[in-house]
């Protein structure tokens, strides 16, 4: 599946900062790891911790499928409202999603430390109303979080002008979020994994799987052979070559960012993530180069021809969208580029086993938090195959539709 297209800003930026070999015969591993992205190397790391010797294997160059193409932008909240999920799954279950995105945020930044990565920067999130018709919404919405102890505060429209520098009539300012890039930090984790004896191989295209008792087989396109006790499915939206089990709606979504300018943008608080209340949501951040990054207007995901047709339209129409927010600030585009993302019915993703697939594990961090959802994922599984019982699998299991 052709996942991205136009120009993402993290591959012209960094390029392909490393190389990783294409295997070239057969071997055997404790655990096989198909999906070289964010969520497979995040999942390679907690496993090579834990003791597991891994193989990550890539149909693609690591990291040139949606990690790539992702603007990094990372929030404990879900694409679903706080007081929205618990209607569709329970207080206990939504809440508990909410803590455990908030928690990876701070695991996030330990990660980076402990592979060295620089990029990683905490910021303020500011939710804000795309018109007054929804106020009511976000009240409800600021009352469930207060509820349940996340640190939020309920700004009015003068408290949006005073503090944020553009007119809404009210938000939701959280006091964590952050921003990373999730295409360098695969690299550096994979890096890091190389390291401790993780191997990983890019450019080698799983054929064929065979889920036998004691084993799971891989074969290559190439006839090679991977034997490993278990299987890690960390495809991401490709998932549906392997489950005929509708879970996901698969989406395109649009960026563009502007050129980098000599001094920081101004109006602008720089130490904030955007986004708001309109479906799909707008959403903007800075970068330390001094640009601003755009993105929204999701449309069905059909084909890349038609998805690729729309990238210079959708670009033009968030640059508008941009404008309306911030009048006087200039904006002139430099790269744009759309991503295919999914959604599920609850906003949450899948992780753990799949009936019919046995000594296999999947990592489906669908989503606008893919990222903060790959940390959950990674804890979950690390248990699971330690043979540890983690209470947060229920949450997150097939099971639930």
């Amino acid at each position: 599946m052709d996942l991205k297209s136009g120009l993402p800003f993290s591959l012209i930026k960094h390029g392909l900062p490393f190389e990783y070999p294409k295997l070239e015969s057969s071997i055997k591993t404790d655990v096989a790891i198909i999906g070289g992205g964010i969520s497979g190397a995040i999942t390679a790391h907690e496993l090579v911790k834990a003791g597991f010797d891994c193989v990550v294997v890539d149909g693609r160059t690591i990291g040139l499928g949606s990690t790539c193409a992702s603007t990094s932008i990372l929030q404990y909240e879900i694409d679903v409202p706080l007081f929205q999920l618990i209607d569709k799954v329970g207080a206990r279950h939504a809440v508990r999603a909410y803590q455990l995105c908030l928690e990876s945020i701070y695991k996030l930044e330990q990660l980076s430390n402990e592979v060295a990565f620089p990029d990683f920067d905490f910021r303020e999130s500011l939710y804000f109303a795309n018109n007054a018709k929804d106020i009511p919404f976000l009240k409800e919405e600021y009352a469930a979080r207060k509820r349940f102890g996340f640190p939020v505060s309920f700004l009015e429209t003068k408290d949006v002008e005073k503090l944020f520098y553009f007119k809404a009539p009210a938000a939701i300012l959280s006091d964590v979020a952050a921003h990373t890039d999730a295409y360098c930090l695969t690299n550096y984790l994979h890096q890091y994994g190389i390291k401790k004896g993780l191997q990983v191989f890019d450019r080698t295209f799983v054929a064929g799987i065979s889920h036998e008792k004691n084993q799971v087989v891989l074969k290559t396109s190439e006839k090679h052979s991977i034997r490993a006790r278990y299987l890690i499915n960390a495809t991401g939206y490709e998932v549906t070559n392997f489950i005929r089990k509708k879970i996901v709606k698969l989406l395109a979504t649009f960026a563009t960012i502007s050129e980098s300018q000599a001094k920081p943008v101004q109006p602008w608080r720089h130490d904030a993530v955007y986004w708001n209340t309109r479906n799909p949501y707008f959403y903007m951040r800075s970068t330390k180069d001094n640009r601003v990054l755009i993105g929204g207007r999701d449309e069905k995901f059909y084909n890349p021809t038609k998805r690729d047709k729309l990238v210079r339209r959708k670009a033009k129409q968030l640059i508008k969208d941009f404008n309306k927010i911030f009048p006087g600030v200039a904006f002139k585009d430099e790269f744009s580029w759309a991503g295919t993302f999914g959604s599920t019915i609850d906003g949450l993703p899948f992780i753990g086993s799949y009936n019919g697939t046995p000594r296999t594990y999947y990592a489906l961090g669908f989503g606008g938090n893919g990222i903060t959802f790959s940390v959950i994922a990674a804890d979950i599984i690390r248990d699971l195959l330690l043979g540890k019982r983690n209470p947060d699998a229920k949450i997150f299991s097939f099971d639930r539709v």
